[in-house]
């Protein structure tokens, strides 16, 4: 019989992969995006302390679209890169996750770039 691969399995392996190259500080701290099938979520991590500065998603109350498409990714990461502007952080490093860098991960980048962030 013949055995689909894992995916997601495969996924978290190229993350691990890239987390071992890719690590946050508190001046370049690490945007890390994680996407399901019906929202995105973004982060602004500082590895150092271990502590999450900002954070965007498509889950909370004042996002009232739906959360699976490139409009709403971009919404996104326009949202993330305000709330980081507002605590002083403009330099990041982009995690996209595993994920492939296109569609609503590459739509989120852009609304980040957008906003202000720089990566």
């Amino acid at each position: 019989m013949v055995q689909k691969p894992d995916s997601n399995k495969a996924r978290l392996n190229r993350h691990t992969r890239v987390r071992g190259k890719v690590s946050g500080t508190a001046e370049c701290p690490r945007l890390c995006v994680f996407r399901s099938l019906q929202h995105i979520y973004a982060q602004v991590i500082d590895d150092v302390k271990g502590e999450t500065l900002v954070s965007a998603s498509s889950v909370e109350k004042e996002f009232k679209d739906y959360g699976g498409n490139k409009v709403a990714a971009e919404k996104v990461g326009e949202t993330v890169a305000k709330r980081a502007a507002e605590k002083g952080i403009t330099d990041v490093v982009f995690d996209r996750g595993g994920c492939i860098y296109h569609g609503r991960v590459e739509s989120l980048a852009e609304g980040a770039r957008k906003g202000g962030l720089k990566f």
